[in-house]
């Protein structure tokens, strides 16, 4: 039996990259979830004009632990999965990602996350300990982990899942993370064992917010040094917090130098960087930790999208054909649609999601796609094409 799951998104004015995400969902071959999602006004509006059947709870304040739990307040499923509102899912991500459920020692999940490119990864998979401090964990395969509270598997925010229960039984997400380490706090707290699920996959694209530029230059570091020092009180509350602050400190000023150099910012936003990273340190240490209850909601009943597997759809042209291509794929609604539209070239390959409702890749014939191996690779289409075909298939349904 298919488990139920409740997929909790949360957003803050970015109502166009929500109504993307929500779509790409809406492509899902898991046939029983329901979506949920936390959002400021303007975005709830918005994606109601979707016509789906959405749980939408209006939620307008820059804490991100608050905005999950209530989400998670209105969860009916058994299991829920957050993916954030800049990511968007491969059409077989959720059912890979709850399917460990069904082994009743698994209390959460996690799958590995494609970047900017839609190709290469951003996130595979690790380890984080009571300090903070994450240990890669080479996973290629299905794998469970038991968590303790010293170490524990680090769920992504925006590909991972729980078990409800377990997760309301040690009170949700702590509000005092208002941003940053608000997962790897739950990891610590929550018994149980942890599932990787690599093929569980999700495209993530580091969008503009409060906190770091389109590039991906920090704005603040004032959240990043709050819930550090946050993370420590709760979890290592022996640490050296003198010692931790100057590692943190000498982290994120070779960081920042790092984009000094290369001209994205000046020696007067380094500074205010700085002076933020400072500030919310003590903030940090000042804020009050509050005990943590667990949580008794009564959801409305589950309210499920109309999903579950459908078949896939090639297209491929020369770059000429694009438009034809395009207009094509967007009239295929009832299909998983993949586009490719080459140039003869050797740019490199990039894959993303359009909101009509397909997916793109683009680049060159003779370029990379994976960033391995030759940049330059003589090859013809069609078997450039088909190559590319077989890459994905064992993500989303190709035929």
């Amino acid at each position: 039996m298919t488990l139920a799951a409740s997929v909790i998104v949360v957003s803050r004015h970015r109502a166009a990259a929500l109504v993307r995400c929500i779509v790409a969902l809406t492509q899902q071959d898991h046939p029983n979830f329901e979506v949920i999602v936390v959002a400021d006004p303007e975005a709830v509006d918005q994606v109601q004009t979707l016509g789906l059947p959405l749980k939408c709870v209006t939620f307008d304040e820059a804490n991100i632990s608050a905005a999950r739990n209530a989400g998670l307040m209105m969860a009916a499923a058994p299991v829920v999965a957050f993916i954030d509102d800049d990511a968007v899912a491969e059409p077989t991500w959720l059912s890979r990602l709850i399917a460990p459920f069904a082994d009743s020692r698994v209390t959460a999940s996690t799958g590995f996350i494609r970047g900017r490119n839609g190709i290469s990864y951003q996130w595979q998979a690790c380890e984080v300990d009571q300090f903070g401090q994450d240990y890669p964990l080479p996973v290629t395969e299905p794998t469970l982990h038991a968590n303790t509270q010293q170490r524990a598997v680090k769920t992504q925010g925006t590909n991972c899942a729980f078990r409800r229960d377990a997760l309301l039984a040690i009170g949700g997400f702590d509000p005092a993370y208002r941003f940053y380490l608000d997962e790897a706090d739950v990891n610590l707290r929550m018994v149980g064992m942890t599932a990787v699920i690599p093929d569980a996959q999700v495209h993530h694209g580091y969008l503009a917010s409060s906190r770091r530029a389109a590039n991906r230059v920090p704005l603040s570091l004032h959240d990043i040094a709050a819930s550090t020092a946050i993370f420590l009180r709760r979890h290592a509350p022996a640490a050296d917090l003198e010692a931790a602050l100057k590692a943190l400190s000498l982290r994120e000023s070779a960081r920042i130098a790092e984009h000094r150099r290369a001209g994205r910012i000046n020696a007067a936003a380094e500074l205010a960087l700085l002076t933020s990273l400072t500030q919310g340190w003590a903030e940090g240490l000042a804020r009050p930790l509050s005990v943590l209850a667990a949580l008794d909601p009564t959801p409305p009943p589950l309210q499920p999208l109309n999903t579950g597997p459908r078949p896939g759809r090639i297209l491929s042209g020369r770059f000429w054909q694009r438009r034809r291509l395009l207009v094509e794929a967007a009239a295929s609604r009832d299909q998983i649609t993949t586009v490719f539209v080459l140039t003869p070239t050797a740019r490199p390959h990039k894959i993303s999601f359009q909101t009509e409702g397909y997916w793109l890749q683009t680049g060159g014939i003779f370029g990379q796609s994976v960033r391995q191996g030759p940049r330059f690779r003589l090859i013809s289409f069609r078997k450039r094409v088909a190559e590319e075909v077989a890459r994905l298939a064992p993500y989303r349904p190709i035929a």
